[in-house]
Order: structure tokens, then C-alpha cells, then sequence
């Protein structure tokens, strides 16, 4: 018996349903906010800066606080429900899902068409309300629709997702593109620092210290920062001589000026209903679902081993589709799963449910309690850089490794080659698509994720089956 339950206590965090201490849990969890807590906040910021930009800055100073705030606290509860279900609703996949950096350039589009302000925000509220319960709708039709998605189109799509945020994890080891220290030695420093510890406890260490080796490397990452002041200035000067605060620094100031709790409001922004909003939303939507399939398959080839069920895929798209409507009425851009954290899973395999849902409670709180928000909110780029080119590459393996599930035959490795070569070559060199229409330019332009699954989904449908040996 004792020996039964030793076998549990290590198994459990790699297994989905299994019980779990709470002690265990809560850094495991914590670990996954900690990976997405920026890019959960990242997308708000530039809408709402862009919206701001073209109109009233001051009507958005008034509302930019309360938007984070339901960001955090929408991201949790969405979670809960792909971890749980209610009824139809949710996959019970090991998912965290959070705002969709995806639909960024096509807000900003709406906002330069509407004039921005706070109409052209309503009007991107109004049209991911209808987007969402489009894409709710669709989640419900998708075993007809699964022939279109074997092994080799989805594991396409996971791995242009990983090779779409090997950049992004690149650009944070850096301490951030936008960073005037970008790339200083201090930055890469720190972030080496953070790679190193979650490398050594991972493959030297078991138990705990191996399951919350990122939890544990960022904390120590915190830690350099903090001590780093002691020994080297905390600003630098431009070229044009501006003084700036470099990358590395804690804003502590920030933590001490926000409040300790807070209600969500709802409804921030009056939801406008414009059909210059509505219809490339509702592509965007479409094309969300398709990247939400390939997140569902990777993380559960890389987390369980096994390919994503049509009724896990379905209730994942239809979590995805009814999360983004109810994230809209509170103000915040449409919800969708986060691949940060498919690569977390991938990496780590700690797929517990009750350690997912931990996270998920600590997002809520921090969506009730600004002053821990803010403690997250002030990590620096480098420390959760040193954490993320791992995680982002894992994405990429597991991509690998949902491809060769099947023989890797001549009409496979065409529809790889094209869908990597074309689709997202095209789709991650925006110039090339300058002489086309902008609504093709806003689908098919940035991330290369959306081309990459579009050529692969038409190649398959339209290259011929390979016959089989008869003697095989």
C-alpha cells in the first residue's frame, strides 16, 4: 500500500485526472501563469493603445486598468472550463487559454477604418461576440470535419506554431525588442542564467524540484534582478541622449501603487455592432479554430502520447468560440489556447488537471487582486526568455513527432515541404504579400501559422491517396 501511494505521488503530475497534494500543485500551476501572464496582457495593450492613439488618449487611461484586470480574470475562468467542461463546453484537455494575440492586426485594422477610440474598441467587442458563438457553433460540426485534419495537417500546424514563437522567445532573451538595452549583456546574461537552472533541475534533480524547474528558474531569475542594482546602474543613455530604465529592472513602484482588491467591471466599453468589424473577425475566427486544433494535438501528443479525440477537439473549439464572446463582454479581446503553455506541457509533461486549475484560481485572483497582478506583471522580458526558447522549441518537436505518427511517404513529406516551404515562408515575410488585397495581407500575414495551415489543408484534400502494397 505504501508503496502504491508513493507511485501515485510521482506519477500524479503527469496524469490528467490524478489526485494531487495542494503544495504540489500551486507551484506546478503557478509555473503556466507565470509563462503566459505577458502575452495575456500584451495584445490589450496595443489595441487599446492604438485605439487611444487615434482619438482621446484620457478615455482609455479610465478604462485600460479595468480591461487588464478582466483580462486575468476571463483568462482564468475560460480555463477552468476547457479543464472541467460544462456540458458540450470545454475539451478536458490540459490547456490554458488566455487573449489571442492573433487577432491583433485585425483590430488594428478595424481601428484605422472606425477612426479608433472607444466606437472602433465597442465595435472589435461587438464583432468577437459574434465571432465567438460562430466559432462555438462550429466546434459542434467538427467530427464531419476531422477527415480534413489528420496526423500530418495538424502536426504541420503545431510545428509552424513552434517555429512561429522560437522568434518571440528569442526577442524576450534579449530583454524584448522594444527594450532600448535590447541585447545587452546583462539581458542575455540573465536569461542564461534562468536556462541554465530550469536545465539542471529538470534532467538532475526529481520530485518537485524537476517538475517546477521553470517556476524555480524564474524565481531565481526575479532574484538576479533584484540583486543587480547593488552592483550595476539600473539606467543607460540613447544615442540621441535620453536617459532610459534598462529592461532588467523590478518596477517595484508599481506593486506599491496598486490596490489590493478590486471588483471587475462589466461591460468597460458599450459593445457597438458594425459590419466593417464583424465580417474579418469572423475569418479570424475560422482561422482560430484551426489553430486551436493544432495547440488541442500537440499538447496531447506531447503531454499524453496519444492524438486529440473528436469529442476533446470539439468541446476545445467550442470553449474557445463561447470563451471569446463571454471575454468580450467584459471588455477583453477574444480568448483562445495559449501555445506558451502547449509548450510548457510539452516540455515538462505535466499534464494534472487539479495542478491546470491551481493556475487558473491564481489568474482569477490576480484579476480580483491588482497588487499581485502587478507583482507578476513587472518580470522582466530576459527572465521569462531564459524560459521560453525551451518551451517554444518543444512546441516544434512535438509538431516532429505528431508528423511521423504516419509513414513519412512522398505525399506527406510534399504536404510538409509546401505547407512550411510556402505557407509559412509567405505568411512570416509580410513584404512579399504588399501587391494583395489588405484583407488577404491581415489573414494571411504575420505569424505564417494561418497560410502554413491553409496550404496543408488544401493539400490534402487535393493530392491522391498513396495505394497501399498489396503484399504490406
Amino acid at each position: 500500500m505504501e508503496n502504491e501511494k508513493k507511485e501515485q505521488s510521482f506519477f500524479g503530475p503527469y496524469n490528467f485526472t490524478a489526485k494531487i497534494p495542494l503544495g504540489q500543485a500551486i507551484p506546478l500551476g503557478l509555473q503556466h501563469v507565470l509563462a503566459m501572464f505577458v502575452g495575456n496582457l500584451t495584445p490589450i495593450l496595443i489595441i487599446t493603445s492604438a485605439c487611444a492613439a487615434m482619438s482621446d488618449a484620457e478615455q482609455f487611461a479610465a478604462v485600460q486598468v479595468s480591461l487588464l484586470q478582466n483580462a486575468m480574470l476571463v483568462a482564468g475562468i475560460v480555463t477552468l472550463v476547457q479543464l472541467f467542461s460544462i456540458g458540450p463546453v470545454g475539451g478536458k484537455v490540459p490547456i490554458i487559454m488566455g487573449t489571442s494575440s492573433g487577432f491583433i492586426g485585425v483590430f488594428q485594422s478595424v481601428a484605422q477604418v472606425m477612426g479608433g477610440g472607444i466606437l472602433a474598441y465597442g465595435a472589435m467587442m461587438g464583432a468577437s461576440i459574434i465571432g465567438g458563438l460562430f466559432e462555438g457553433v462550429l466546434g459542434f460540426f467538427l467530427k464531419p470535419l476531422r477527415r480534413f485534419f489528420p496526423a500530418v495537417v495538424t502536426g504541420t500546424v503545431v510545428l509552424s506554431i513552434g517555429l512561429s514563437l522560437i522568434s518571440v522567445g528569442v526577442a524576450s532573451f534579449g530583454g524584448g525588442s522594444s527594450a532600448q538595452d535590447y541585447g545587452s549583456v546583462e539581458n542575455l546574461l540573465v536569461a542564461l542564467a534562468v536556462l541554465v537552472v530550469i536545465l539542471v533541475l529538470k534532467h538532475c534533480s526529481k520530485g518537485m524540484l524537476s517538475y517546477s524547474c521553470i517556476l524555480i528558474g524564474i524565481i531565481v531569475g526575479y532574484v538576479i534582478c533584484a540583486v543587480l542594482p547593488l552592483f550595476l546602474p539600473t539606467t543607460g543613455v540613447t544615442a540621441e541622449g535620453v536617459e532610459y530604465t534598462k529592461a532588467w529592472v523590478l518596477n517595484w513602484d508599481k506593486v506599491a501603487q496598486a490596490s489590493w482588491f478590486a471588483v471587475p467591471e462589466l461591460m468597460p466599453v458599450p459593445v457597438v455592432f458594425d459590419v466593417r468589424a464583424i465580417a474579418p473577425v469572423m475569418i479570424m475566427f475560422i482561422v482560430t479554430a484551426v489553430e486551436t486544433v493544432g495547440d488541442i494535438s500537440g499538447v496531447m501528443e506531447g503531454g499524453m502520447g496519444r492524438e486529440a479525440t473528436d469529442k476533446e477537439l470539439s468541446g476545445g473549439i467550442v470553449c474557445d468560440g463561447l470563451g471569446s464572446s463571454f471575454a468580450a463582454v467584459f471588455g477583453v479581446l477574444p480568448n483562445t489556447s495559449f501555445s506558451q503553455n502547449v509548450g510548457l506541457v510539452t516540455m515538462t509533461k505535466i499534464v494534472n488537471r487539479f495542478a491546470l486549475a491551481c493556475g487558473a484560481v491564481f489568474l482569477i485572483l490576480c484579476g480580483l487582486l491588482p497588487k499581485l497582478a502587478a507583482l507578476v506583471s513587472i518580470m522582466p522580458q530576459s527572465v521569462l526568455g531564459g524560459a521560453a526558447v525551451m518551451m517554444f522549441s518543444s512546441i516544434v518537436m512535438s509538431g516532429i513527432q505528431l508528423i511521423t505518427r504516419e509513414p513519412l511517404t512522398a505525399r506527406n513529406m510534399t504536404i510538409v515541404s509546401v505547407a512550411l516551404g510556402l505557407g509559412y515562408g509567405l505568411g512570416a515575410n509580410t513584404a512579399v504579400l504588399a501587391g494583395l488585397p489588405q484583407a488577404v495581407q491581415l489573414i494571411f500575414g504575420g505569424s505564417g501559422i494561418v497560410p502554413a495551415a491553409f496550404v496543408a489543408i488544401l493539400l490534402n484534400v487535393l493530392l491522391p491517396q498513396e495505394k497501399k502494397e498489396e503484399n504490406a
